[in-house]
């Protein structure tokens, strides 16, 4: 069975720091990008990271730049995000995806992706 799960979430005051994982099943990694993607309450689904299949290469949102770095564990088919000097805006309930087309993941388009997790709340408030 195909699964993407994420776990990781939760609330934690500015400053602070969670790490999102995401645990595949059913299928590897090897041949599919992964990304993180998030949504906020009233706003538009936005791509935050990902991991190209092509070359490994990592890209980042720009707000989060130097703050969110994504990381791969092959041995356990899982991607992380870990996420430090957290801030009210990245409140969001965050999805991990792992699509085979999605190339050039910085593009972060939703219709490229073929399996998505059911989200984690992160909720930065102090």
């Amino acid at each position: 069975q195909l699964q993407i799960v994420e776990s990781g979430g939760g609330s934690v005051q500015p400053g602070g720091s969670l790490r999102l994982s995401c645990a595949v099943s059913g299928f590897s990694l090897d041949y599919y990008s992964v990304a993180w993607f998030r949504q906020a309450p009233g706003k538009e689904r936005e791509g935050v990271s990902c991991i190209s299949s092509t070359d490994g290469s990592t890209y980042y949102k720009d707000s989060v730049k130097g703050r969110f770095t994504i990381s791969t564990d092959n041995a356990k088919n899982t991607v992380h995000l870990q996420m430090n000097n957290l801030k009210p805006e990245d409140t969001a309930v965050y999805y991990c995806a792992a699509g085979r087309i999605a190339f050039y993941c910085s593009n972060f388009v939703p219709y490229e992706y073929d399996y998505w997790g059911q989200g984690t709340q992160v909720t930065v408030s102090s």
